[in-house]
Parts: structure tokens; sequence; C-alpha cells
């Protein structure tokens, strides 16, 4: 238990870049002001964020991002401990436990937490089975759950709480144990996709997540002393209107008060923030995104010229859609005695997460590279080969078919 000797450290992390993802940022941005309003001071905060979004050349406003509608300017101040190529899911785990020397970076911040301290990390982003996305790397539930045990061999902390934002989060935790003192809350079950909201018609983009805009909004209303976990949780599962947040862990942290990890809210920032009714708008699934954004672009754009162009590229981005699941159905095909539909009841907490881990990589390098923007939709089939693999098909036997159906498709085209 984190007493009055230790520190609160918190974690910030943004997965991806672009201006099409501009809610990821803007939600680590919002969650920085968050902490630092509560009296947690910058060098116990370490943020990483591609830093793309503030000058964007599509930004209508330089210098600003908001997290809502009307919203405060969020970016200012925030620190830019880990931007650009920094953002890797390597870089994260080696600043998370402390190791600067595996930090890619010169003079690294990295968090040096100890066993009376509290950990408050966040994470937004795209995601899929067992994955979460940096802008050039995976973050694999192999190498978080392995790394947080580590760390509490190691006594890192006293408790950790992770808050993750991303589309299939729940497959993220189902191997976290529940007697390390460690906390996890997601935006979404383990099928299940992840929405943003808020689409601003001026910046033409997304201005944040359903899970992300709720726990943010809560937090910044409320008694932090007077509120549990449990007690956020029960209001995430209040307003949410699409995505499940699931928790996973040691859930008798559900009873500690929130400010044990992110310290107090002020009272002025309570009152303001209690006036603003919570009203989320545009709920969209993350899948579907991309198409909604240009679709509202041809929709708006009168220049002839550019609005064939906007044309196009929708025409290529169903194209690749098509094409992507063209290519998981004939591998789900070669599997005819697996169900692999459906929400089924399968027992993850046993599954080999490195055996998925070499699927997924050997999936994404030999067909869909995840990374490129235009194939970022391929994570939301990860969850054929989670359930193959919660299922006994050796791993071997998965890449294989991979890469005969990759062979094939490429050999018809």
């Amino acid at each position: 238990m984190g007493g009055a000797n230790g520190k609160q450290w918190v974690m910030l992390v943004a997965g991806s870049k672009s201006w099409k993802n501009y809610r990821h940022q803007a939600d680590v941005c919002h969650a920085y002001q968050i902490v630092h309003q509560n009296g947690i001071p910058d060098e116990q905060i370490v943020v990483m964020m591609y830093d793309d979004i503030a000058y964007n050349a599509e930004n209508p406003y330089p210098g600003k991002i908001i997290n809502k509608p009307n919203g405060p300017n969020v970016y200012p101040n925030v620190p830019k401990d880990y931007t650009g190529k920094e953002v890797t899911p390597e870089n994260f785990l080696a600043a998370l436990k402390g190791d600067s020397s595996a930090v890619k970076k010169s003079n690294p911040k990295v968090i040096t937490s100890g066993g009376n301290d509290t950990l408050f990390i966040y994470l937004s982003d795209h995601g899929g089975s067992n994955t979460f996305c940096f802008p050039k790397g995976t973050l694999h539930a192999h190498d978080l759950i392995e790394t947080i045990k580590e760390m509490a061999r190691n006594y890192k902390f006293s408790k950790m709480v992770i808050y993750m934002e991303s589309c299939e989060s729940g497959s993220m935790f189902t191997t976290l144990p529940d007697n390390v003192h460690v906390y996890a809350v997601t935006s979404a079950r383990a099928h299940e996709n992840g929405y943003a909201c808020y689409f601003d018609s001026v910046r033409k983009t997304y201005l944040s997540d359903e899970f992300s805009a709720v726990w943010m909004h809560y937090t910044e209303a409320n008694d932090l002393d007077k509120k549990t976990f449990r007690d956020q949780f029960s209001y995430l599962q209040e307003k949410m209107q699409k995505s499940h947040s699931c928790r996973f862990g040691d859930k008798t942290m559900c009873e500690d008060p929130i400010s044990v990890f992110v310290k107090y809210t002020p009272q002025s920032v309570q009152d303001k923030t209690r006036a603003e009714e919570l009203a989320l708008t545009h709920l969209t699934s993350n899948d579907e995104v991309p198409f909604k954004i240009l679709e509202h672009r041809i929709r708006t754009e009168t220049d002839a010229g550019k609005r064939q162009y906007l044309i196009r590229k929708q025409e290529t981005l169903h194209q690749t859609k098509a094409k992507i699941e063209g290519t998981v159905k004939a591998i789900k095909q070669q599997f005819p005695g697996f169900a692999l539909e459906g929400d089924l009841d399968d027992d993850y907490s046993q599954m080999d997460l490195h055996a998925f881990k070499t699927v997924a990589e050997h999936f994404r390098t030999t067909c869909f590279d995840w990374h490129e923007e235009e194939f970022q939709m391929a994570l939301s089939h990860t969850h054929v080969f989670a359930r193959l693999c919660a299922r006994g098909v050796e791993a071997e036997r998965i890449k294989a078919v991979i890469t005969a159906v990759s062979r094939g498709r490429r050999f018809l085209q």
C-alpha cells in the first residue's frame, strides 16, 4: 500500500500518429492536464506521443488541441518526453520499469519508482487481440504482462492501475495475475471494438473516444478522496453506450480512493465540470472512422479535382478492406474444425501469449503490416489467431497456413 512516503507516478501514452487519429493524442494531452492540475509534478509524469497534431498542416487552429466540443486547449505545457520515432513499445516498457539503459534515446526520462510508490498508466490507440499498436511497433500482451510481473518481483511499485483505450483491449489482460496489486480497466471487451466520439466538422476528425471521455469527465467532476475505482467503474458501465468497459487483476483495489493514484481534483475544476453535462455524440466504431472522415470530406469538398481525389481514396480504402477480409477468410477456411465467428466463451487465461505473438507478427510481416496506415484495419482480424491459439492449435501450423494463403493470393493477383 502506498503510504505518505510514497510517490505517485503517471505514464501517459498515445500510440498513433496522423490527423485522422487526432483523438488519441488529444486524450493523452487531456489526461496530462488532469494529473498536472491535481498536483502531480512533471518529474513524476512521463508522456509519450508522436506530437504531429498541434502544428499539423490540417489543424485550423495551430498550437491548439481540444478533447471535447468547444473544450479548452489541452496542449500547453505537455512534456515532450518521447515524441516521433521515440514512441515505441520497447521504449514504453523500458521507461515503465525504469531501465534507462534500454531506452533508445539520449538522456531518457524514466519512472524510477520504488516499493512504496503508486503507478497510474493510461494508453490510447488502436488495438487488436492481445495487441496495442504503436506507430512502428506493436505492444503484445505477452510483453506487457511479463514486464508487470518483473516489476512486481523487483518491488517497483506498491500498487499499479492501468487504463487502456483501444479496440479489443479486454484481451490484453486476461492473464494478468490477481496477486501482484495491479488493477486494469479497459475500454472494450476482448472481441469488441472501441468507439470514437465528438466529430468536429471544422477539424474534420474525431476529438475523443467513448471510454476516455467518460473516465476523464468523472475524474474532473468528483472529489477523488471520496470516490473509489469501484464508483468510477460503475459510472463507466452506466454512461458508455457502445462498448463495454472491463476490469482485471486485483479487484480489491476497487475500494481504493482514486486520489491514491492521481491526487485531488481542485474544487474549481469539479464545479466547472459538474456544470457541463456529459453528452457523448457521433459515436463511431473505430473500424468506421476512416470511412466516416472521408465521407464528410467528400460531402463538403467544393473543389471538383480534390473531390475526385478523395473519392478515389475512398474506393482504395474499400478495396483494401475487402482484400484483408478475403485473406483472413481464406486462412479460416483451412481450419474447418474450428468455429471462428461470433462471441465464443473461449478461455484465454491459459493461452500461450508468446505463441500468439509469433503468429500475429507472422501475419503482419507476411500479409498486412498494420503499422502502415492503409492496412491498420488488419488489426481487427487478429482475434481469429487468438481463438486458434486458445484452442490449442500449434503456432507453426497457423503460420504455415498464413504463408500458404499469402503466396496463393499474390500468385492470383
